[in-house]
Protein backbone atom coordinates (compact mmCIF):
# COMPACT_ATOMS: atom_id res chain seq x y z
CA UNK A 1 0.00 0.00 0.00
CA UNK A 2 1.27 3.55 -0.78
CA UNK A 3 0.02 4.89 1.99
CA UNK A 4 1.47 3.61 5.55
CA UNK A 5 -0.99 1.16 7.91
CA UNK A 6 -2.85 3.04 10.91
CA UNK A 7 -2.95 0.12 13.49
CA UNK A 8 -4.70 0.24 17.02
CA UNK A 9 -2.99 -2.36 19.15
CA UNK A 10 -4.45 -2.99 22.40
CA UNK A 11 -3.17 -5.78 24.83
CA UNK A 12 -2.24 -5.84 28.38
CA UNK A 13 0.72 -8.20 28.42
CA UNK A 14 3.22 -4.98 27.91
CA UNK A 15 6.03 -7.53 26.50
CA UNK A 16 3.66 -9.30 24.33
CA UNK A 17 2.30 -5.48 23.25
CA UNK A 18 6.44 -4.08 23.02
CA UNK A 19 6.65 -7.48 20.10
CA UNK A 20 3.78 -6.63 18.19
CA UNK A 21 4.28 -2.78 18.10
CA UNK A 22 8.45 -3.94 17.00
CA UNK A 23 7.19 -6.38 14.15
CA UNK A 24 4.23 -4.06 12.13
CA UNK A 25 6.62 -0.38 12.98
CA UNK A 26 9.37 -2.47 10.61
CA UNK A 27 6.43 -2.77 8.12
CA UNK A 28 5.78 0.93 7.82
CA UNK A 29 2.65 1.06 10.32
CA UNK A 30 1.86 3.81 12.32
CA UNK A 31 0.80 2.46 15.51
CA UNK A 32 -0.46 3.26 18.64
CA UNK A 33 -0.96 1.33 21.42
CA UNK A 34 -3.31 0.71 24.49
CA UNK A 35 -2.91 -1.18 27.82
CA UNK A 36 -6.23 -3.37 27.53
CA UNK A 37 -9.60 -3.40 26.54
CA UNK A 38 -10.83 -0.30 28.84
CA UNK A 39 -8.37 1.97 28.25
CA UNK A 40 -8.57 1.39 24.27
CA UNK A 41 -12.16 2.48 24.57
CA UNK A 42 -11.63 5.26 26.11
CA UNK A 43 -8.99 6.84 23.83
CA UNK A 44 -11.50 5.94 21.19
CA UNK A 45 -14.46 7.95 23.15
CA UNK A 46 -12.44 10.93 23.63
CA UNK A 47 -11.71 11.22 20.04
CA UNK A 48 -13.97 12.98 17.51
CA UNK A 49 -17.29 11.57 16.23
CA UNK A 50 -17.09 9.93 12.70
CA UNK A 51 -13.06 10.37 12.08
CA UNK A 52 -11.68 7.01 11.30
CA UNK A 53 -8.60 6.97 12.91
CA UNK A 54 -7.34 3.30 12.80
CA UNK A 55 -7.88 1.35 9.49
CA UNK A 56 -6.84 -1.91 11.83
CA UNK A 57 -7.49 -2.73 15.46
CA UNK A 58 -5.81 -5.99 16.74
CA UNK A 59 -6.84 -6.95 19.71
CA UNK A 60 -5.55 -9.28 22.30
CA UNK A 61 -7.97 -9.75 25.56
CA UNK A 62 -6.41 -12.94 26.84
CA UNK A 63 -5.90 -11.17 30.21
CA UNK A 64 -8.48 -8.40 29.95
CA UNK A 65 -11.59 -8.40 32.44
CA UNK A 66 -13.84 -6.96 29.40
CA UNK A 67 -15.64 -9.48 27.46
CA UNK A 68 -14.68 -9.98 23.73
CA UNK A 69 -18.65 -9.36 22.40
CA UNK A 70 -18.81 -5.94 24.42
CA UNK A 71 -15.32 -5.00 23.12
CA UNK A 72 -16.33 -5.70 19.53
CA UNK A 73 -19.61 -4.14 19.56
CA UNK A 74 -18.08 -0.84 21.18
CA UNK A 75 -15.07 -0.82 18.99
CA UNK A 76 -17.39 -1.27 15.39
CA UNK A 77 -20.00 1.87 16.94
CA UNK A 78 -17.07 4.20 17.74
CA UNK A 79 -14.65 3.28 14.65
CA UNK A 80 -17.36 1.68 11.76
CA UNK A 81 -15.14 1.49 9.02
CA UNK A 82 -12.01 -0.06 10.87
CA UNK A 83 -11.35 -3.75 10.41
CA UNK A 84 -10.88 -5.64 14.11
CA UNK A 85 -8.42 -8.72 14.43
CA UNK A 86 -8.94 -10.50 17.83
CA UNK A 87 -5.92 -12.63 18.91
CA UNK A 88 -7.01 -15.70 21.45
CA UNK A 89 -4.22 -18.35 22.19
CA UNK A 90 -7.39 -20.90 22.53
CA UNK A 91 -9.26 -22.55 19.56
CA UNK A 92 -12.93 -22.20 20.43
CA UNK A 93 -14.62 -22.70 17.11
CA UNK A 94 -17.52 -21.71 17.93
CA UNK A 95 -16.17 -18.47 19.88
CA UNK A 96 -14.20 -17.46 16.80
CA UNK A 97 -17.08 -18.13 14.06
CA UNK A 98 -19.32 -15.80 16.65
CA UNK A 99 -16.69 -13.08 16.46
CA UNK A 100 -16.71 -13.01 12.95
CA UNK A 101 -20.62 -13.01 12.58
CA UNK A 102 -20.93 -10.10 14.91
CA UNK A 103 -18.56 -8.25 13.20
CA UNK A 104 -14.52 -8.99 13.40
CA UNK A 105 -12.59 -9.24 10.68
CA UNK A 106 -10.05 -11.98 11.25
CA UNK A 107 -8.96 -13.84 14.05
CA UNK A 108 -5.45 -14.82 14.99
CA UNK A 109 -4.50 -17.91 16.90
CA UNK A 110 -1.17 -17.14 18.83
CA UNK A 111 1.97 -18.34 18.14
CA UNK A 112 1.43 -16.00 15.73
CA UNK A 113 4.19 -16.11 12.41
CA UNK A 114 5.18 -12.50 11.79
CA UNK A 115 4.38 -13.40 8.39
CA UNK A 116 0.91 -14.10 9.10
CA UNK A 117 0.50 -11.09 10.84
CA UNK A 118 1.43 -9.30 7.94
CA UNK A 119 -0.86 -10.70 5.66
CA UNK A 120 -3.81 -10.03 8.13
CA UNK A 121 -3.37 -6.83 8.95
CA UNK A 122 -2.56 -5.51 5.17
CA UNK A 123 -6.06 -7.18 4.23
CA UNK A 124 -7.92 -5.85 7.22
CA UNK A 125 -6.45 -2.36 5.66
CA UNK A 126 -7.38 -2.88 2.19
CA UNK A 127 -11.35 -3.68 3.19
CA UNK A 128 -11.25 -0.67 5.88
CA UNK A 129 -10.04 1.68 2.93
CA UNK A 130 -12.98 0.15 0.52
CA UNK A 131 -15.79 0.73 2.89
CA UNK A 132 -14.47 4.38 3.74
CA UNK A 133 -14.74 4.88 -0.24
CA UNK A 134 -17.71 3.46 -0.19
CA UNK A 135 -19.56 5.72 2.66
CA UNK A 136 -18.17 8.53 0.41
CA UNK A 137 -21.11 7.84 -2.35
CA UNK A 138 -18.67 6.21 -4.66
CA UNK A 139 -19.34 2.87 -6.45
CA UNK A 140 -21.35 0.03 -5.14
CA UNK A 141 -18.73 -1.43 -2.20
CA UNK A 142 -16.41 -4.43 -2.75
CA UNK A 143 -17.45 -6.93 -0.02
CA UNK A 144 -13.91 -7.90 1.72
CA UNK A 145 -12.13 -6.22 -1.91
CA UNK A 146 -13.87 -8.56 -3.93
CA UNK A 147 -16.45 -8.19 -6.51
CA UNK A 148 -19.74 -10.39 -5.28
CA UNK A 149 -20.24 -12.99 -7.55
CA UNK A 150 -23.94 -13.97 -7.26
CA UNK A 151 -26.26 -11.81 -9.65
CA UNK A 152 -28.40 -10.59 -6.34
CA UNK A 153 -30.59 -7.68 -4.41
CA UNK A 154 -32.35 -10.51 -2.73
CA UNK A 155 -32.03 -9.97 1.03
CA UNK A 156 -31.47 -13.60 2.75
CA UNK A 157 -28.52 -13.59 -0.43
CA UNK A 158 -27.12 -10.45 0.24
CA UNK A 159 -27.01 -11.25 4.26
CA UNK A 160 -25.12 -14.99 2.91
CA UNK A 161 -22.84 -13.47 1.07
CA UNK A 162 -21.77 -10.91 4.32
CA UNK A 163 -21.55 -13.85 6.50
CA UNK A 164 -19.27 -15.35 3.97
CA UNK A 165 -17.16 -12.63 3.54
CA UNK A 166 -17.16 -11.92 7.45
CA UNK A 167 -15.35 -15.96 7.97
CA UNK A 168 -14.00 -16.38 4.99
CA UNK A 169 -10.37 -14.88 6.48
CA UNK A 170 -10.77 -17.83 9.13
CA UNK A 171 -8.75 -21.18 8.16
CA UNK A 172 -12.12 -23.20 9.16
CA UNK A 173 -13.17 -26.03 6.84
CA UNK A 174 -17.10 -25.09 5.04
CA UNK A 175 -19.91 -26.38 4.30
CA UNK A 176 -22.45 -25.27 1.16
CA UNK A 177 -25.53 -27.00 0.59
CA UNK A 178 -28.31 -26.25 -2.08
CA UNK A 179 -29.90 -27.89 -4.72
CA UNK A 180 -28.20 -28.04 -8.11
CA UNK A 181 -27.72 -25.29 -10.04
CA UNK A 182 -28.12 -22.68 -7.61
CA UNK A 183 -24.00 -21.62 -7.51
CA UNK A 184 -22.58 -23.38 -4.81
CA UNK A 185 -18.98 -23.49 -6.63
CA UNK A 186 -19.50 -19.99 -7.27
CA UNK A 187 -20.01 -19.44 -3.39
CA UNK A 188 -17.04 -21.43 -3.20
CA UNK A 189 -14.62 -19.62 -5.30
CA UNK A 190 -15.80 -15.99 -3.04
CA UNK A 191 -14.88 -17.78 -0.18
CA UNK A 192 -11.63 -18.60 -1.43
CA UNK A 193 -11.04 -15.54 -3.30
CA UNK A 194 -11.83 -13.13 -0.01
CA UNK A 195 -10.00 -15.41 2.15
CA UNK A 196 -5.70 -14.88 3.06
CA UNK A 197 -5.22 -17.34 1.13
CA UNK A 198 -6.51 -16.03 -2.52
CA UNK A 199 -3.20 -15.76 -3.98
CA UNK A 200 -2.80 -19.53 -3.90
CA UNK A 201 -4.76 -22.11 -6.09
CA UNK A 202 -8.28 -22.46 -5.58
CA UNK A 203 -8.93 -26.69 -7.16
CA UNK A 204 -12.30 -28.25 -7.37
CA UNK A 205 -13.25 -32.13 -7.93
CA UNK A 206 -16.55 -33.66 -8.64
CA UNK A 207 -16.65 -36.48 -6.07
CA UNK A 208 -19.39 -37.97 -8.19
CA UNK A 209 -17.59 -37.89 -11.49
CA UNK A 210 -14.72 -40.63 -10.51
CA UNK A 211 -14.93 -44.35 -9.47
CA UNK A 212 -13.09 -44.59 -5.91
CA UNK A 213 -9.84 -45.95 -7.47
CA UNK A 214 -10.13 -42.83 -9.55
CA UNK A 215 -10.94 -40.44 -7.03
CA UNK A 216 -8.14 -41.66 -4.70
CA UNK A 217 -5.28 -41.33 -7.38
CA UNK A 218 -7.13 -37.56 -8.55
CA UNK A 219 -6.63 -36.56 -5.39
CA UNK A 220 -3.38 -38.04 -3.17
CA UNK A 221 -1.30 -39.08 -6.36
CA UNK A 222 0.98 -41.90 -6.69
CA UNK A 223 4.65 -42.79 -6.96
CA UNK A 224 6.21 -44.17 -9.55
CA UNK A 225 5.78 -48.07 -10.48
CA UNK A 226 2.83 -47.53 -8.07
CA UNK A 227 0.82 -49.93 -10.50
CA UNK A 228 1.36 -51.30 -14.07
CA UNK A 229 1.78 -47.87 -16.39
CA UNK A 230 2.61 -45.59 -13.47
CA UNK A 231 6.33 -44.15 -15.04
CA UNK A 232 6.35 -41.12 -12.67
CA UNK A 233 5.59 -39.68 -10.00
CA UNK A 234 2.34 -37.95 -9.96
CA UNK A 235 0.85 -35.16 -7.26
CA UNK A 236 -2.56 -35.38 -6.75
CA UNK A 237 -4.82 -32.34 -6.34
CA UNK A 238 -4.14 -31.80 -2.66
CA UNK A 239 -1.01 -30.97 -4.06
CA UNK A 240 -2.27 -28.64 -6.56
CA UNK A 241 -4.17 -26.70 -4.09
CA UNK A 242 -1.21 -26.34 -1.47
CA UNK A 243 -1.53 -23.15 0.24
CA UNK A 244 -5.00 -22.74 -1.21
CA UNK A 245 -8.64 -23.90 -1.16
CA UNK A 246 -9.76 -27.39 -2.39
CA UNK A 247 -13.45 -27.39 -3.26
CA UNK A 248 -14.60 -30.91 -3.18
CA UNK A 249 -18.27 -30.78 -5.22
CA UNK A 250 -20.84 -33.17 -3.96
CA UNK A 251 -19.05 -34.76 -0.90
CA UNK A 252 -21.97 -36.90 -0.56
CA UNK A 253 -21.34 -39.51 -3.07
CA UNK A 254 -17.87 -39.92 -2.22
CA UNK A 255 -17.71 -43.85 -0.71
CA UNK A 256 -17.66 -44.64 2.55
CA UNK A 257 -14.30 -45.99 2.65
CA UNK A 258 -12.49 -42.71 0.60
CA UNK A 259 -14.48 -40.71 3.40
CA UNK A 260 -11.82 -42.15 6.08
CA UNK A 261 -8.80 -41.61 3.85
CA UNK A 262 -10.56 -37.98 3.56
CA UNK A 263 -10.58 -37.62 7.52
CA UNK A 264 -7.42 -38.93 8.27
CA UNK A 265 -6.31 -36.12 5.66
CA UNK A 266 -8.16 -33.15 7.13
CA UNK A 267 -7.17 -34.44 10.94
CA UNK A 268 -3.24 -34.92 10.18
CA UNK A 269 -3.09 -32.61 7.66
CA UNK A 270 -0.50 -34.53 5.62
CA UNK A 271 -1.64 -37.54 2.80
CA UNK A 272 -0.38 -40.51 2.08
CA UNK A 273 0.36 -41.24 -1.87
CA UNK A 274 -0.28 -44.36 -3.57
CA UNK A 275 3.39 -46.35 -3.47
CA UNK A 276 4.73 -43.91 -1.40
CA UNK A 277 5.71 -45.03 2.77
CA UNK A 278 6.60 -41.26 3.83
CA UNK A 279 3.51 -39.44 4.42
CA UNK A 280 3.64 -35.97 2.74
CA UNK A 281 2.58 -32.56 4.65
CA UNK A 282 -0.19 -30.22 3.30
CA UNK A 283 -1.69 -26.82 4.29
CA UNK A 284 -4.85 -26.93 2.12
CA UNK A 285 -8.35 -25.04 3.24
CA UNK A 286 -11.09 -27.84 2.78
CA UNK A 287 -14.65 -26.73 1.30
CA UNK A 288 -17.37 -29.20 0.45
CA UNK A 289 -20.59 -29.00 -1.07
CA UNK A 290 -23.80 -31.37 -1.91
CA UNK A 291 -27.19 -31.27 -2.94
CA UNK A 292 -28.53 -33.71 -0.45
CA UNK A 293 -29.64 -32.95 3.11
CA UNK A 294 -26.46 -34.90 4.58
CA UNK A 295 -27.74 -34.48 7.78
CA UNK A 296 -30.20 -37.37 6.38
CA UNK A 297 -27.36 -39.29 4.66
CA UNK A 298 -25.63 -39.36 8.31
CA UNK A 299 -28.75 -40.98 9.31
CA UNK A 300 -29.13 -42.94 6.67
CA UNK A 301 -25.14 -44.78 7.00
CA UNK A 302 -24.21 -43.32 3.78
CA UNK A 303 -21.65 -40.55 5.52
CA UNK A 304 -19.50 -40.39 8.00
CA UNK A 305 -20.65 -38.57 11.54
CA UNK A 306 -17.07 -38.00 12.05
CA UNK A 307 -16.31 -36.87 8.59
CA UNK A 308 -19.87 -34.75 8.81
CA UNK A 309 -18.91 -32.68 11.72
CA UNK A 310 -15.09 -32.27 10.91
CA UNK A 311 -16.65 -30.26 7.30
CA UNK A 312 -19.71 -28.26 8.92
CA UNK A 313 -17.78 -26.08 10.97
CA UNK A 314 -19.58 -22.93 9.32
CA UNK A 315 -22.26 -23.78 7.25
CA UNK A 316 -23.91 -22.07 4.08
CA UNK A 317 -27.49 -22.93 2.67
CA UNK A 318 -28.05 -21.48 -1.17
CA UNK A 319 -32.06 -21.19 -1.38
CA UNK A 320 -33.45 -21.98 -4.89
CA UNK A 321 -34.47 -19.26 -7.28
CA UNK A 322 -38.09 -19.96 -6.67
CA UNK A 323 -37.42 -18.75 -3.28
CA UNK A 324 -35.51 -15.55 -4.61
CA UNK A 325 -38.29 -14.87 -7.64
CA UNK A 326 -37.14 -10.72 -7.52
CA UNK A 327 -33.85 -11.86 -8.68
CA UNK A 328 -35.12 -13.52 -12.37
CA UNK A 329 -35.62 -10.11 -13.99
CA UNK A 330 -31.89 -9.27 -12.88
CA UNK A 331 -31.15 -12.13 -13.66
CA UNK A 332 -32.19 -12.62 -17.26
CA UNK A 333 -31.22 -9.22 -17.83
CA UNK A 334 -27.31 -9.99 -16.57
CA UNK A 335 -27.52 -13.48 -18.84
CA UNK A 336 -28.98 -10.97 -22.35
CA UNK A 337 -25.86 -8.68 -21.95
CA UNK A 338 -23.34 -11.42 -21.17
CA UNK A 339 -24.50 -13.86 -23.85
CA UNK A 340 -25.42 -10.89 -26.49
CA UNK A 341 -21.90 -10.44 -26.38
CA UNK A 342 -20.34 -14.12 -25.95
CA UNK A 343 -22.45 -14.59 -29.56
CA UNK A 344 -21.96 -11.55 -31.15
CA UNK A 345 -25.76 -10.89 -31.35
CA UNK A 346 -27.58 -7.76 -31.40
CA UNK A 347 -29.93 -8.38 -28.67
CA UNK A 348 -30.50 -5.48 -25.71
CA UNK A 349 -33.32 -6.10 -24.18
CA UNK A 350 -36.63 -8.47 -23.72
CA UNK A 351 -40.30 -7.47 -23.84
CA UNK A 352 -42.49 -6.99 -21.03
CA UNK A 353 -44.69 -10.10 -21.84
CA UNK A 354 -41.35 -12.72 -22.20
CA UNK A 355 -39.69 -11.02 -19.06
CA UNK A 356 -42.94 -11.94 -17.02
CA UNK A 357 -43.22 -15.35 -18.11
CA UNK A 358 -39.52 -15.98 -16.86
CA UNK A 359 -40.72 -14.17 -13.63
CA UNK A 360 -43.36 -16.70 -13.31
CA UNK A 361 -41.51 -20.16 -13.96
CA UNK A 362 -40.44 -22.34 -10.78
CA UNK A 363 -36.97 -23.56 -12.50
CA UNK A 364 -36.15 -26.68 -10.67
CA UNK A 365 -32.76 -26.64 -12.36
CA UNK A 366 -32.51 -23.00 -10.73
CA UNK A 367 -30.12 -20.52 -11.98
CA UNK A 368 -28.42 -23.04 -14.39
CA UNK A 369 -31.76 -23.59 -16.25
CA UNK A 370 -32.38 -19.98 -15.96
CA UNK A 371 -29.00 -19.54 -17.66
CA UNK A 372 -29.51 -21.94 -20.85
CA UNK A 373 -33.03 -20.54 -21.57
CA UNK A 374 -31.21 -16.93 -21.95
CA UNK A 375 -28.57 -18.04 -24.24
CA UNK A 376 -30.98 -20.23 -26.43
CA UNK A 377 -33.01 -17.38 -26.33
CA UNK A 378 -30.46 -15.04 -27.58
CA UNK A 379 -29.38 -17.04 -29.79
CA UNK A 380 -32.72 -17.71 -31.92
CA UNK A 381 -33.71 -14.19 -31.80
CA UNK A 382 -34.77 -12.09 -34.37
CA UNK A 383 -33.93 -8.48 -33.58
CA UNK A 384 -32.84 -6.38 -30.81
CA UNK A 385 -35.14 -8.36 -27.95
CA UNK A 386 -35.43 -11.64 -26.52
CA UNK A 387 -39.59 -12.18 -27.24
CA UNK A 388 -42.05 -14.64 -26.44
CA UNK A 389 -41.62 -16.69 -29.71
CA UNK A 390 -37.73 -17.54 -28.14
CA UNK A 391 -38.85 -19.32 -25.48
CA UNK A 392 -39.67 -22.91 -24.42
CA UNK A 393 -42.94 -24.29 -26.28
CA UNK A 394 -44.06 -25.71 -22.71
CA UNK A 395 -44.13 -22.38 -21.42
CA UNK A 396 -46.67 -20.79 -23.80
CA UNK A 397 -49.11 -23.41 -23.47
CA UNK A 398 -48.98 -24.04 -19.76
CA UNK A 399 -52.49 -24.28 -17.57
CA UNK A 400 -53.35 -21.12 -16.53
CA UNK A 401 -54.01 -21.71 -12.84
CA UNK A 402 -50.27 -22.50 -12.71
CA UNK A 403 -49.32 -19.18 -12.47
CA UNK A 404 -51.41 -18.06 -9.62
CA UNK A 405 -49.91 -20.79 -7.36
CA UNK A 406 -47.68 -19.79 -4.04
CA UNK A 407 -44.07 -20.00 -4.64
CA UNK A 408 -41.63 -21.54 -2.20
CA UNK A 409 -42.13 -19.59 0.71
CA UNK A 410 -46.06 -20.40 0.42
CA UNK A 411 -45.95 -16.33 -0.37
CA UNK A 412 -49.52 -15.61 -2.30
CA UNK A 413 -49.72 -12.95 -4.55
CA UNK A 414 -51.14 -9.70 -4.64
CA UNK A 415 -54.13 -8.77 -7.07
CA UNK A 416 -52.40 -6.31 -8.78
CA UNK A 417 -49.82 -9.50 -9.78
CA UNK A 418 -52.41 -11.68 -10.43
CA UNK A 419 -53.29 -8.97 -12.68
CA UNK A 420 -50.14 -9.00 -14.34
CA UNK A 421 -49.97 -12.84 -14.93
CA UNK A 422 -53.43 -12.77 -16.27
CA UNK A 423 -52.52 -10.11 -19.12
CA UNK A 424 -49.04 -11.53 -20.17
CA UNK A 425 -50.86 -15.33 -20.32
CA UNK A 426 -54.08 -13.67 -22.91
CA UNK A 427 -51.33 -12.04 -24.93
CA UNK A 428 -49.34 -15.79 -25.35
CA UNK A 429 -52.38 -17.01 -25.90
CA UNK A 430 -53.21 -14.47 -28.47
CA UNK A 431 -49.50 -15.02 -30.10
CA UNK A 432 -48.93 -11.10 -29.50
CA UNK A 433 -52.20 -9.76 -31.05
CA UNK A 434 -53.01 -7.14 -28.88
CA UNK A 435 -56.43 -6.11 -30.74
CA UNK A 436 -57.44 -9.98 -29.78
CA UNK A 437 -56.05 -9.70 -26.60
CA UNK A 438 -57.97 -6.58 -25.73
CA UNK A 439 -61.42 -7.88 -26.75
CA UNK A 440 -60.59 -11.10 -24.39
CA UNK A 441 -59.98 -8.63 -21.62
CA UNK A 442 -62.82 -6.26 -21.89
CA UNK A 443 -60.74 -3.22 -22.34
CA UNK A 444 -59.81 -0.91 -25.56
CA UNK A 445 -56.81 -1.61 -27.44
CA UNK A 446 -55.20 1.63 -26.38
CA UNK A 447 -55.53 0.93 -22.99
CA UNK A 448 -53.81 -2.63 -23.19
CA UNK A 449 -50.94 -0.94 -25.43
CA UNK A 450 -50.30 1.46 -22.19
CA UNK A 451 -50.94 -1.34 -19.54
CA UNK A 452 -48.37 -3.66 -21.07
CA UNK A 453 -46.12 0.06 -21.10
CA UNK A 454 -46.70 0.42 -17.55
CA UNK A 455 -45.98 -3.36 -16.86
CA UNK A 456 -42.69 -2.90 -18.15
CA UNK A 457 -41.50 0.42 -16.94
CA UNK A 458 -42.52 -1.29 -13.33
CA UNK A 459 -40.59 -4.13 -13.97
CA UNK A 460 -37.27 -1.62 -15.02
CA UNK A 461 -37.62 0.22 -12.18
CA UNK A 462 -38.23 -2.79 -9.61
CA UNK A 463 -34.88 -4.34 -10.79
CA UNK A 464 -32.78 -1.35 -10.97
CA UNK A 465 -33.76 -0.14 -7.31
Amino acid sequence: MSEPVRVFLVDRDKVALQNLEHILRKEGCVVTTAPGGMAALKYLEAQPVGALLFEVILADLGLDPMDESHFLHRCLRLQPASALILISDKISVSSVVDAIRQGAFHYLIKPIRPQELRQAVLRAAESSRQQQASRGGGAAPLVRGVKAPLITRDPTMLSLLEQAAKISGLDLPVLITGETGTGKEILARFVHDVSLRAEKPFVAVNCGAFQEELLANELFGHAREAFTGAVRDRKGLLDAAQGGTLFLDEITEMSLSMQVKLLRVIQEKELLRLGMSRPVSIDVRFVAASNRDIRKEVEAGRFRRDLYYRLNVVDFYLPPLAARQGDIPLLVRHFIEKHAKSLNRPVTGISSQALEMFSAHHYPGNVRELENIVLRAVAFATGTEVGVEQLPEGWTNRDPASLFQPDENKRYLSLEEMTQRYITWICLETKGNQGQAAKILGMDRVSLWRRLKKMQAGVVDGSSS
